[in-house]
């Protein structure tokens, strides 16, 4: 998990539109924006998804450590299912999209609250808004950091930012992407490929590849990776400069 200087949902544009609150629970610690505030609510939706993930993990302990997808498994829980469709998509391990489907499955149970939600997890967001965001990209000490920025436009449906670092927080990854970006439908997929698109890069000529890699998993929409001072993108992606969102 990044550490809170370091989270992208920190550079939110509109926030002061919506309540602002931490939950944190365990492993889990999650930066909330909400029509109202809702802390309790909210803790009681990461027990909801946490409990039966951490029973699954004990009586799974492979399920921890394998950098490989896992099998499919129609006895585990909701939130453990999409973690193993996640790894199976982007060829990681399941682990790779905990953050993300944590961030999914708390977001849309909020979303019977609140109309508008924000749910971010260790630097991968879910969000569904009425009004359009920017969140900016922190990429480590590449010079790109926090100067550029993804729109995200979700009225009709929720949206997930997430990003892996090889250079920056704790997130595992095999690269040395400062930051590989995945934008989709789904948080728990968008974690798993960021995570898959960030192993491929280690110098600036591995991007292309890593991109190309990335865009044929099912289910990606958008992908950004930085290296030092180089940027590449595909897809549905509006990126735009930090000083010239209000």
């Amino acid at each position: 998990m990044t550490s809170p200087e370091h989270r992208t949902y920190r550079s939110l544009v509109s926030q002061k539109r919506l309540a602002n609150f931490r939950v944190a629970v365990r492993e889990t610690d999650l930066l909330v924006r909400a029509d109202r505030p809702l802390e309790a609510e909210t803790r009681d939706s990461v027990l909801k998804h946490r409990i039966p993930l951490e029973r699954y993990l004990e009586q799974h302990p492979d399920f921890v450590h394998t950098m490989v997808p896992w099998p499919k498994d129609q006895m585990a829980p909701p939130i453990v299912r999409s973690m193993i469709e996640a790894s199976q998509r982007a060829a990681v391990g399941p682990m790779a999209s905990v953050a993300g489907a944590i961030a999914e499955y708390v977001g849309s149970d909020l979303l019977a609250l609140s109309q508008n939600v924000i749910v971010e997890n260790g630097g991968d967001i879910f969000v569904r808004t009425a009004f359009p965001l920017t969140a900016a990209i922190f990429a480590g000490k590449s010079p790109l950091s926090g100067k550029v920025g993804v729109q995200i436009d979700s009225p009709e449906h929720p949206i997930a930012v997430c990003t892996s670092s090889g250079t920056l927080g704790h997130s595992l990854s095999l690269g040395r992407a400062d930051a590989a970006v995945v934008i989709s439908d789904s948080a728990a997929l968008a974690d798993a490929a960021a995570t898959a698109v960030g192993n491929q890069v280690s110098t600036k000529e591995d991007i292309e590849p890593a991109i190309a890699r990335g865009k044929e998993i099912e289910g990606v929409l958008g992908i950004v990776v930085v290296l030092d001072d180089k940027i590449g993108l595909w897809g549905d992606v509006n990126l735009v400069h930090m000083s010239e969102v209000n």
